[in-house]
Order: structure tokens, then C-alpha cells, then sequence
């Protein structure tokens, strides 16, 4: 309450659902002194499908295209997750050629979704032109799965035991030209985007998140490797053919804005050298397991299984009950983990700054709103 005479200096903002910086269905709901956030609370739920309620009423095979749709700018990287924790509790050895397939698709979807993210923050910020460049960049990366999978957004391309297609010397010729084209490319980003002195000022020293934050928020992905952590699924509890590949953890030194976008970059040139050497020892052999069970119909127990994505730790749970439906199917998203610090590192920040502190988390909303 205010005393009589006295002016009035906090207020409510409704930041989203329809702000283009939320992208999508996301709304924060600020309390305001003046310019300065003084509280933050995200309002999340808008775009609820229900995904593991789902799981519940269909059989293992007909949920696998909900895996596509939880992250789209990552599917690849769900379709793995999932497929890998069916396939640990049911016992199905995936052939060594489809695991190399599965890393090198499931690397080139990680790069396109960190292209996305480029172009698109750096439009939250005013600049048009990086946009164009990424999407320019991303489109080859969709060509090349549109080839294989049949699909440009919304991957549905592994399977139980395996995958269903094989990749041939077009699709791999296409993969190497267009590594040469990004690695050419990584200047031109520098250049227009890491060096650009607007850029420095809205992101150096803003939104820093400490070791200690993360360790505490659960967060993962580039959020926590941008604050000096080397956590990685891929090396930490490594999975598929992962450890056969030599790639490094890039991380940053202050935690801010700028730390977390030079980790994704960075993030893009380790992806390449996966993609790379994986095409190099790409081996022989089949790209299914024999005798896979047109229904699958698991033993009673339980599992997890946890992927790497582009935006952090993917986590799958299955509790069986022996029938051909889960009973229980949970899936640990990134994004909701790494959304929930934002009322702690938004307070006292100006709302400019707090387009450019979302947009450094990288949210994907359907994701948080499974």
C-alpha cells in the first residue's frame, strides 16, 4: 500500500505470450521499478500437449513420433534418446553402422538447431543480417536430412534396433562439402556477429550465472558448460559410438551472455569434427538388428536413459509392466531446468536486457510444455 500523495513507482509488465522474443507461448509476468525488473515469473503451460500422458495410451512404436515433437530443433537427438532406452530394456543390440549413422544425423541436427538459435537471438537483439546468413547455412544441413529421413523439421528417422534407411556416397559427399562450406563460414560470424561492438555490450557481463547456480537450478547443456563446467553427456556418461570420436567440451570463463554463444559456436566446429571422423570410419554391415519384434512388448522393470542435446540433458524414464504400453513414461527436458533460473538472474536487470538474458538460455517452449 501507498500513502496517500505518494507516487506510485512499481507496476506489472506482461512480458509474452505474445512478444516475438518469447517465441512462441511463453509469458513472464514482471514486476517493474521504472526500467529495472524488480521480479520475474515465467508463466508456462500455454502450449500443453500432454506427451506422457500420451505414452500411456499408445504402444512403444506409436509414441515414437511424439519424440519429434517435444523439441523440434532437436528431434534427432529425442528420436536417439528414447529409441536407446527402449532398446536397453528390451535387450535389441543395435549394428555398429547404424550407431555411426545415428551420431553423424543426430550431429547435423544439433548444429542446424544451434543455427536457429544465431540467427534468430541476434534478430531479438536488431540485427537482420546474421539471420540471414545462418538460415542460409541451415538449409544445407536440411537438405541433407530431408534426403535420408524424409523430413525437414520434425525427425522421425530412428527405430527400434536401428534405422530404417541407409545413407549413401551422395548424402556423404554432401556432408563434407558442407563442413568445408562452415568451417569457411566461422569468420564471417566472427567477423559480423562475435566482434561487433552492440553485440559485446548486450551480452559481455550480462546475465552471469555462477558454478554454484547451476549446480543448484540442475541446469545443463550450453547454459552450464557457458558458466565453466565441462559437462557433456557425451563424455560424462557417454552413449552410442560416442567414445570413439576425439572432440573437445568448449566452455567459458565468466558465465554471461557472451560466454554461453561462444559455446554454442564452438559447440558447432566440435560437431563437425564428430560428423567428420565418423564418416571416415563409417563401417560395413547391416543397419537393423535381426529379428526385431513388430510389437515390442518388454519385460517388467524400469530404465533411464539420458542424451545430449542442443540444449542440454534429455532424460528418459520407462517404467514396464510387461505389456505392449508403457506404464509410466517421464521425460527430463533441458529447457524446463535451465528456464527456472531466470527469476534469480533478472532481478535487477533492465527489460532490454532481459530479451537478451532469454535469449541466451535458448527455451524451446513445446519442450517445457510437453
Amino acid at each position: 500500500m501507498h500513502e496517500p500523495g505518494q507516487e506510485e513507482k512499481t507496476y506489472v509488465l506482461n512480458f509474452g505470450p505474445q512478444h516475438p522474443s518469447t517465441h512462441g507461448v511463453l509469458r513472464v509476468e514482471l514486476q517493474m521499478e521504472g526500467e529495472f525488473i524488480t521480479k520475474a515469473a515465467p508463466d508456462i503451460g500455454y502450449g500443453h500437449r500432454g506427451h506422457e500422458h500420451m505414452a500411456e495410451n499408445r504402444n512403444y512404436q506409436q509414441f515414437l513420433p511424439n519424440m519429434g515433437r517435444v523439441d523440434y530443433l532437436h528431434a534427432l537427438a529425442y528420436n536417439q534418446g528414447y529409441c536407446m532406452a527402449v532398446e536397453k530394456l528390451t535387450g535389441l543390440e543395435v549394428p555398429e553402422r547404424a550407431e555411426f549413422i545415428r551420431v553423424i544425423t543426430a550431429e547435423l541436427n544439433r548444429i542446424a538447431s544451434h543455427l536457429l538459435w544465431v540467427g534468430a537471438y541476434l534478430l531479438d537483439l536488431g540485427a537482420f543480417t546474421p539471420f540471414l546468413y545462418c538460415f542460409d547455412d541451415r538449409e544445407n544441413i536440411l537438405d541433407l536430412l530431408d534426403r535420408v529421413t524424409g523430413s525437414r523439421l520434425t525427425y522421425c528417422y530412428y527405430r527400434f534396433g536401428g534405422v530404417p534407411k541407409d545413407i549413401d556416397d551422395e548424402f556423404m559427399a554432401g556432408c563434407r562439402a558442407f563442413i568445408t562450406r562452415l568451417r569457411g563460414r566461422f569468420k564471417d560470424y566472427d567477423d559480423l556477429v562475435t566482434k561487433n561492438i552492440i553485440f559485446i555490450k548486450r551480452t559481455r557481463d550480462i546475465g552471469v550465472i555462477s558454478k554454484e547456480q547451476c549446480v543448484r537450478y540442475g541446469l545443463t547443456g550450453p547454459m552450464v558448460r557457458g558458466s565453466g563446467i565441462p559437462y557433456d553427456i557425451r563424455k560424462s556418461e557417454p552413449y552410442s559410438v560416442y567414445p570413439r570420436f576425439d572432440f573437445e567440451i568448449p566452455i567459458g570463463e565468466r558465465g554471461d551472455i557472451m560466454d554461453r554463444y561462444l559455446v554454442r559456436i564452438r559447440e558447432m566446429a566440435q560437431s563437425l569434427r564428430i560428423i567428420e571422423q565418423a564418416l571416415d570410419k563409417l563401417p560395413d554391415g547391416p543397419i537393423m538388428a535381426e529379428k526385431v519384434p513388430k510389437r515390442i512388448k518388454p519385460a517388467a522393470g524400469e530404465v533411464y536413459q539420458a542424451v545430449e542435446t542442443a540444449r542440454g540433458e534429455f532424460g528418459c524414464y520407462i517404467v514396464s509392466e510387461g505389456d505392449i504400453k508403457p506404464y509410466r513414461i517421464k521425460l527430463r527436458v533441458p529447457s524446463f531446468g535451465n528456464l527456472s533460473i531466470l527469476p534469480e538472474i533478472a532481478v535487477d536487470t533492465l527489460v532490454a536486457d532481459l530479451v537478451a538474458i532469454l535469449g541466451s538460455i535458448d527455451v524451446v517452449v513445446p519442450e517445457i510444455d510437453r
